[in-house]
């Protein structure tokens, strides 16, 4: 999961690249990127790390010029070391640059063509690497000097016919402007939206509409599934349906997780649509226990407490914050290695011993991936006094490895996978636990938007949406993503980023 950005001014867009990426920083915390373009030179600063750690002030007068684009990364099956930062750059042909949010499952397989068919050298593990390349492969097929907006969608056109899985992307091409595009199914999500200004209008892609909120753009909509936009230099706007889409199919996991609530994704309130999750659990609740005796609601912060506030109104329950949460640590779910996850735990959160003392309590999660963070959150609040702990997931069980952007680990370092629910009951030492059903959870979020027929669910039901993934593919995934592999990775790229560093 990675957050991008691009933005085609009419004055120096460097804070406001910034600004975005700051509100998009949720969207991934292994490093940052940001590349701008000014008389007809590209000028680039990436690093691993936050965005207020990899930019300072030095690096930002160097960001000259009135169109960029930015990128928070968020590791999924490639390695995290420095050279994994976005954007990437090629020099051939024009001079491009481009952000990715994503995933390509059939990434190995355009490697091979790209260097034996296309002679295009891929220098990293990254497949944003490879979607860059196919890209500038197919704009140099053309042969011609100079681009015209039509062979730019041409090209796009092509990437959707070489690449699968899920992709949005932004990228910047030298002295022309900046293009968005979005997978034939809208998996990952993508949004555009413009300002007026005294200099003319001003126009930004994103990946949520948060970015436009906080630098003053109006969102004018998502871009459709297969859509390609064009933003000339000199703020001419160009659309085109590049791909048919094969149905719209958003990851429902964004609603869930991994979204701000503030965001409105696809025409759908992430906030309503976790007001409905707590609402179509509290009424699960009902329908299983009529009788409970839960005597106060609990949230696990941050992304759990619009759920479980709704969910506490419909039980008529008492609603307390019960734990307090270190900001500077970072999230748990996408943390490598169990022992770190481990660790983060407690130094994350401090349960508030006075809401748990004598009380049958729910805490209220938005997931259960690993078990790590729940299990231990449990056994806190039973050391803060609770004398029964229940824990109930907004989200069914996530029994399946997702491979459209998202690291979840490997199937068997998933707490949900191949088992129960009692069995998960067991092992995480909760005295009840309820998780959503799939179907609640779908009409949950498609309330917001009835126009979609279908979210991409795989991580719940196994059914993957673009058709192509095999169980040898998922096996070669899960020695990329389980934490022996991630911990080896992570020593290996220390061992080069302080080689490089001497």
């Amino acid at each position: 999961m990675c957050g991008i950005v691009g933005i085609v001014a009419h004055t120096q867009v460097n804070q406001a690249l910034y600004e975005a990426l700051t509100v998009l920083q949720h969207r991934g915390q292994d490093a940052a990127g940001i590349v701008t373009y000014e008389s007809g030179r590209f000028y680039l600063r990436k690093d691993r790390g936050l965005v207020r750690d990899v930019f300072q002030t030095e690096h930002m007068h160097h960001l000259a010029g009135t169109m960029g684009i930015g990128h928070v990364r968020y590791p999924t099956a490639g390695c995290t070391s420095s050279a994994e930062a976005q954007p990437f750059y090629v020099n051939s042909p024009y001079g491009i640059t481009l952000g990715h949010n994503g995933n390509l499952t059939n990434s190995e397989l355009l490697k091979q063509e790209l260097f034996l068919q296309d002679q295009r050298h891929i220098n990293t593990d990254s497949d944003s690497e490879v979607l860059l390349n196919v890209f500038a492969h197919e704009l140099q097929r053309l042969g011609k000097l100079r681009l015209d907006v039509n062979d730019v969608f041409d090209a796009v056109t092509e990437v959707h016919r070489r690449c699968r899985g899920a992709y949005a992307v932004t990228a910047m091409i030298t002295g022309f402007g900046v293009l968005g595009f979005r997978d034939p199914y809208g998996i990952r999500p993508m949004v555009i939206g413009t300002r007026d200004t005294p200099q003319g209008t001003e126009y930004i892609i994103a990946s949520e509409s948060v970015a436009l909120d906080v630098l003053g753009f109006e969102r004018i909509r998502d871009i459709r599934p297969g859509e390609a936009i064009f933003i000339e230099k000199d703020g001419r706007l160009h659309s085109r349906q590049c791909a048919e889409p094969v149905m719209q199919a958003p990851c429902i996991f964004e609603f869930v997780y991994f979204a701000r609530p503030d965001s409105v994704i696809d025409g759908i309130s992430v906030y309503k649509a976790r007001l409905h999750m707590g609402q179509k659990l509290a009424e699960k609740i009902l329908q299983l226990n009529p009788d409970h005796d839960i005597d106060v609601v609990i949230p696990i912060p941050d992304t759990s407490r619009t759920a479980a506030l709704e969910l506490a109104n419909h039980l008529g329950l008492t609603y307390r914050e019960g734990f307090m949460k270190n900001r500077y640590i970072g999230r748990t779910f996408i943390m490598p290695g169990q022992q770190m996850r481990q660790r983060s735990v407690r130094r994350k959160l401090n349960p508030i011993d006075v809401e748990f003392k004598d009380r049958n309590v729910l805490l209220v999660d938005d997931s259960i991936v690993r078990g790590t963070t729940s299990k231990q959150i449990i056994q806190m609040a039973r050391e803060a006094g609770a004398k029964k702990v229940y824990f109930a997931s907004a989200s069914p069980p996530v029994r399946y490895p997702y491979v459209y952007g998202i690291d979840m680990p490997a199937s068997s370092e998933l707490i949900a996978h191949g088992r129960t629910e009692e069995e998960v009951q067991r092992l995480l030492g909760a005295d009840w636990l309820i998780y959503q059903d799939l179907e609640d959870l779908t009409e949950a979020v498609r309330r917001g938007n009835p126009s979609i027929e279908q979210f991409e669910t795989s991580c719940f039901s196994g059914e993957y949406i673009t058709g192509d993934i095999t169980p040898e593919y998922l096996e070669q995934l899960s020695l990329k993503r389980n934490d022996g592999a991630k911990v080896k990775r992570d020593n290996d790229n220390l061992n080069i980023d302080l080689h490089n560093s001497i």
